[in-house]
């Protein structure tokens, strides 16, 4: 089942040296089986600039545009969805594999409640990860890679320091540029860490394995070092050297067989005796740029939703203030982003001081509980304030919370 990836942009990674040096010795190592798998401002609609038709001459007299249109109208659940971009859906019933994929499906099919709720919690998320995953003509059944993940849970975090619906380690988060500090972790962010793990997948497929996506999948897991490994053992003893083909850690011998079985049963859940939720077809959030310094329950009041659902949608907000600095955007549930974006582009928001983005320093002030108070790093706040003896602050003396 080898697969290869077309290219369609270049990659802004922090360094091709540090990426190189993560892809060989750390993975986004999963949680553990049992727990993952068995229990006209710019607004973007679901991740995606929406186009204006009215400055493309010619689009709307497009014979293809039309056609294309026209498809686009007819209703599809993300299901429907997600079974069309299903690549891998026969091809294991021959395969080396077929034993090892339906242990994981009599598994997954003797506590069907389970995954019921677990793609109850993909609710949020799945449409948009299909839209992703389809954009790089990449096999459906990644969109899966959270089920077996996290069980779609953005904030889960395993004991070796993965985190997020990708599972992403910190040093592998770097490499691929998650920012992550006391206010904000890119892992947990789902836009981010989403186009991050597919920029990973494609990225160790393309330089190690000539496209192979289960070989990536098992890179993912356990490292491009200890795959690589694997494989030239098993070409030396006269094997090609695919997925199937291989001797590795447990938890990664299991890793594709496992997302091969809950696509098997999602591509078929009647016969399995299993029942999905309901999930439209359409986006179900906004990306509103973060345009000032706004309170994470000043926003869900301004947008019209509660701080929950809010916090919900932004997992990587470790502070409930968003600062544009630091946070690029806040998802907030489809139909509420206009009055978001108008409403930061019309509101200042005073600090407790009554004055926008600005601290006045009390007795007993120090930077970091300045930092801490007001959700920005102290590093940043010292470099907006030009503060070469960050210990020697004065009452009464006035620090920017900006770095505008």
């Amino acid at each position: 089942m080898t697969y290869h990836t077309m290219r369609r942009r270049l990659f802004g990674f922090a360094s091709s040296l540090s990426l190189l040096g993560a892809l060989l010795a750390t993975a986004p190592y999963s949680l553990d089986t049992q727990a993952a798998t068995l229990p006209a401002e710019r607004t973007s609609l679901g991740g995606t600039t929406m186009p204006n038709d009215a400055t493309r001459p010619h689009a709307r007299s497009h014979p293809l545009a039309t056609f294309w249109g026209a498809l686009d109208l007819q209703p599809k659940d993300a299901w429907e969805r997600l079974r069309a971009s299903f690549e891998w859906n026969d091809q294991w019933r021959a395969d080396a594999g077929h034993a090892r994929v339906q242990h994981w499906i009599d598994e997954y099919r003797s506590n069907p409640g389970n995954i019921a709720e677990i793609t109850e919690r993909a609710r949020p998320w799945l449409t948009w990860i299909v839209q992703q995953v389809e954009a790089r003509g990449l096999p459906g059944e990644i969109a899966l890679v959270p089920f077996i993940e996290s069980s779609f849970d953005p904030e889960a975090r395993s004991h070796f320091g993965a985190a997020g619906l990708w599972q992403i380690m910190p040093r592998t988060g770097e490499a691929l540029g998650l920012r992550r500090n006391n206010v904000w972790d890119g892992r947990l962010d789902v836009v981010r860490s989403t186009e991050a793990a597919l920029d990973y997948i494609e990225t160790q497929a393309d330089q190690w394995y000539e496209g192979d996506i289960e070989l990536s999948l098992a890179a993912y897991n356990a490292g491009a070092g200890t795959v690589n490994q694997a494989r030239r053992v098993a070409q030396s003893q006269g094997k090609t050297g695919e997925y199937w083909d291989l001797s590795l850690p447990s938890e990664t011998m299991d890793y594709v067989p496992k997302l091969l079985a809950i696509a098997a049963i999602i591509a078929e859940p009647e016969h399995y005796g299993v029942e999905l939720p309901d999930i439209e077809g359409g986006p179900a959030f906004a990306q509103v740029p973060v345009t000032r310094r706004v309170t994470l329950d000043e926003a869900a009041r301004l947008a019209g939703v509660s701080e929950q659902r809010l916090a919900e949608l932004n997992p990587g907000l470790r502070a409930k203030v968003a600062h544009p600095g630091q946070v690029d955007e806040l998802l907030v549930p489809m139909g509420h982003a206009q009055r978001l974006v108008a409403a930061l582009g019309n509101s200042p928001m005073d600090d407790a001081n009554g004055t926008t983005d600005i601290h006045v320093v009390q007795r007993g002030d120090t930077l970091s509980s300045i930092a801490s108070r007001h959700a920005v790093a102290a590093a940043d706040l010292a470099r907006w304030n030009g503060l070469d003896q960050p210990d020697a602050l004065q009452p009464g003396q006035q620090l920017t919370l900006s770095g505008r």
